[in-house]
């Protein structure tokens, strides 16, 4: 009998400690999660091999996680992307700039590796209905 497959997920963010632990919380909750460092990197990342979902820093040098959703929802391949933008910027302007662009969700900096977790379960959940 072969394994399930696991879910893919592509984590981006420059901060070498989220991205690692971000990566790892979700490796130990059963996902395939792959780590880039940037958004370049992540657009590559996504085109290349479309994950089921995607979790972005917003401030990234090259493309930001804006950059990267905005092109990510214009490409027909991937415009149905599940993707979490993963930031410090908490002003209601800045959620709802990446609400208006497409975003599936928005959690804020810091952040409970937890409860992205239990975002990500739920996100999936619902798509999957």
């Amino acid at each position: 009998m072969s394994e399930p497959v696991k879910t893919r997920i592509v984590v981006a963010d420059d901060d070498k400690d989220i991205l690692d632990l971000v990566v790892f919380k979700l490796t130990q909750a059963g996902y395939d999660a792959v780590g880039v460092p940037d958004g370049v990197s992540a657009l590559a990342a996504i085109e290349a091999n479309p994950p089921r979902l995607a979790i972005l820093d917003v401030m990234m040098s090259g493309l930001s996680g804006m950059d990267v959703l905005r092109k990510v929802r214009a490409n027909e391949a991937t415009k149905d992307l599940d993707i979490i933008l993963l930031t410090a910027r908490s002003r209601d302007s800045d959620v709802d700039a990446g609400f208006a662009i497409g975003a599936s969700d928005y959690v804020v900096k810091p952040f409970s590796p937890r409860e992205l977790v239990h975002r990500v379960n739920a996100l999936l959940a619902r798509a999957d209905r």
